[in-house]
């Protein structure tokens, strides 16, 4: 099953100065999501974060609630957070509860750091 696998998450920074990245790598969900937490929470958000989902096949609420809070706690603190490559089924979730009218989603990386 697509939520049955582990979650990879390859954390890098970004090609300007104050970008961080998250290459995630599997399905995004409450099985799963404790240690991208623990990373998002683990220090101060840097200007820009960019969470990569090019290769999350599926996200469940939980998934994406991590993603909001996240979302959340960037802009209380004067940060900015972009999703990239969100493949047809989570953009459908997105879609469904709204939030891709809140979150803002881009294609790729290279686009998410412009």
């Amino acid at each position: 099953m697509l939520n049955d696998g582990p979650l990879t998450i390859d954390r890098k920074e970004g090609r300007n100065p104050g970008t961080r990245v998250f290459c995630l790598s599997g399905p995004l969900t409450l099985r799963n999501l404790f240690e991208l937490q623990a990373e998002l929470r683990g220090t101060a958000p840097p200007p820009l974060t960019v969470i990569d989902l090019t290769a999350v096949p599926y996200m469940d609420s939980a998934g994406m609630g991590l993603v909001m809070n996240h979302y959340v706690r960037c802009q209380t603190k004067g940060a900015k957070l972009v999703v990239a490559g969100a493949n047809s089924r989570v953009m459908d979730l997105f879609k469904v509860t709204k939030v891709d009218t809140v979150l803002p989603l881009v294609s790729t990386i290279e686009d998410a750091e412009a």
